[in-house]
């Protein structure tokens, strides 16, 4: 007996990747960034690790609030579609078959097997048929707001941990080169990671996460010292 083929595709990794990618970059990029920002103020160590910890938790719980309310919208309004959906299947079944197969003819099926091809889909599930060939809706991309609001905040501390170990770790002459190599060394592994668990290409991945983090990173700092030299 043949053994069952199971395709595994990188897709389906989409909702859990996008928020946790998100979150660690954000969770590196904005603490090291304040860390950076404060030490260019001439904070004191303790100053600057207080600002961490404060940038840290606030951070977690910015990601997770925005995620799941961000994401909660967007399933709304799936909802809202399916809904509209299922009331046009109620009302006119016969042009939702016709809508289907006229879908399934502008993919390069003949009219006669689309109408075939509608008939059977539609009979085994005509909901789920019009969702994903029509709305573009299936189990794999319904977007989950409990699960990338956890996974959000829980990369974003995860990610913010790197940067406030170093600070807390080196002293105080090497903490400004030493949070932003790690930084930009954990992002683009992260990069990387994120490319290689999506499937994406590797380089690309890694050059845009590290460019616009160690632009947002010098931004920090200049205007950290700016401030600084300022008060002083």
């Amino acid at each position: 007996m043949r053994a069952r083929h199971k395709e595994q595709h990188k897709i389906e990794n989409v909702n859990w990747l996008r928020a946790a990618v998100l979150g660690a970059n954000d969770g590196i990029v904005s603490t090291a960034s304040l860390v950076l920002g404060v030490a260019a103020a001439h904070a004191g160590h303790a100053s600057i690790l207080v600002a961490g910890i404060a940038g840290l938790i606030a951070g977690a719980m910015s990601m997770a609030t925005g995620e799941y309310v961000s994401v909660s919208s967007q399933l709304d309004t799936e909802r809202a579609a399916l809904d509209k959906e299922r009331a046009e299947l109620a009302d006119d079944l016969e042009a939702e078959h016709r809508e289907l197969a006229a879908i399934y003819v502008r993919r390069g099926l003949d009219l006669g097997l689309a109408r075939q091809v509608a008939d059977k889909l539609m009979a085994h599930d005509a909901l789920g048929a019009h969702a994903r060939d029509e709305l573009g809706i299936s189990e794999v991309t319904l977007v989950k707001p409990l699960q990338a609001a956890v996974a959000s905040a829980c990369s974003f501390a995860a990610g913010a941990v790197l940067p406030l170990a170093v600070a807390a770790l080196v002293p105080a002459p090497t903490l400004v080169p030493a949070v932003a190599g790690s930084a930009l060394l954990a992002l683009a592994l992260l990069g990387a990671l994120a490319a290689r668990t999506g499937g994406a290409k590797l380089v690309p991945s890694i050059v845009r996460i590290t460019f616009w983090s160690a632009l947002a990173m010098a931004v920090t700092y200049g205007v950290g010292a700016l401030f600084g030299t300022s008060v002083a």
